[in-house]
């Protein structure tokens, strides 16, 4: 069920697309102070590897994800929910926005399950509990969320964190909220044939056909999977290059690039 939320944009920003001189947090308050409803989902996979790297802490991937056991598990809750999170709250005041950071652990926003054991405590999302993002909202507030999600039992007293990737989680909010866009800024141009050529529109049945065919792989298919769980309650989706001055912005006035993806 779709929890419509009004005119909502879900953005995911990822680490490569927030430079010394990137114009994203810009785009945001700009956004917001012309009235613009935001929630702002973010990663941290290169960060977390550099800390696990200064603690000794080996990391390790199955199919591009990261294995997450306990040690893993305390740096990555530190860096997504700690470091990341508050370093992009701290630069929305700074430039004159108003955002609040949570994680889907907070209010048991995102509730999930473990997605294999092999992984450890990475998880799916099971559902999204949208009221904490209703109230920051209504409040006037950008919601910045870190992709963590609890899982178990409360009367066993087993609730757990879960590791979930990003791009899943504003896939599954965009959805679940209705918002009026789903963007994400990458480190790329947007999806590409085989050929390197981009792809600035695709059909549901064309993005998945891409994936199920290996043109789409890697960090990609994520974000394009993302963007189909999108469509079932949001009209547009579309993914972009992040490290273009200004690609938010241009996004959202009609003169961007990238890859739209939609019916």
């Amino acid at each position: 069920m779709v929890n419509k939320l009004g005119k909502v944009i879900v953005v995911k920003i990822g680490g490569a697309t927030l430079g010394n001189h990137d114009t994203t947090i810009k785009d945001i308050v700009h956004l917001q102070q012309q009235g613009k409803s935001l929630v702002v989902v973010h990663g941290g996979g290169k960060i977390i590897t550099d800390w696990l790297v200064k603690r000794g802490i080996p990391t390790r991937f199955i199919d591009g994800e990261r294995v997450t056991d306990e040690p893993t598990l305390e740096v990555v809750v530190s860096v997504l929910a700690g470091l990341v999170n508050k370093e992009i709250v701290a630069d929305i005041d700074a430039w004159g926005g108003m955002a609040i950071g949570i994680s889907g652990v907070d209010g048991a926003f995102i509730q999930g399950r473990i997605k294999a054991e092999e992984l450890g405590y990475v998880g799916e999302v099971a559902k999204v509990n949208p009221a904490p993002l209703k109230m920051l909202l209504k409040s006037g507030y950008i919601p910045v969320v870190a992709p963590l999600g609890v899982y178990g039992s409360k009367k066993a007293k087993a609730l757990r964190v879960l590791n979930i990737n990003a791009d899943v989680v504003a896939g599954e909010i965009a959805a679940v909220i209705g918002a009026e866009r789903l963007i994400f800024l990458t480190d790329v141009v947007g999806v590409c044939d085989r050929s390197g050529n981009l792809l600035p529109h695709l059909s549901p049945a064309e993005a998945e056909a891409l994936v199920s065919s290996g043109v789409v792989s890697g960090g990609m298919i994520p974000k394009v999977r993302a963007c189909l769980r999108a469509l079932s309650g949001t009209s547009t989706t579309c993914i972009i290059d992040g490290r273009q001055p200004h690609a938010l912005l241009n996004e959202i006035e009609g003169k961007g690039g990238g890859t739209t993806i939609g019916r």
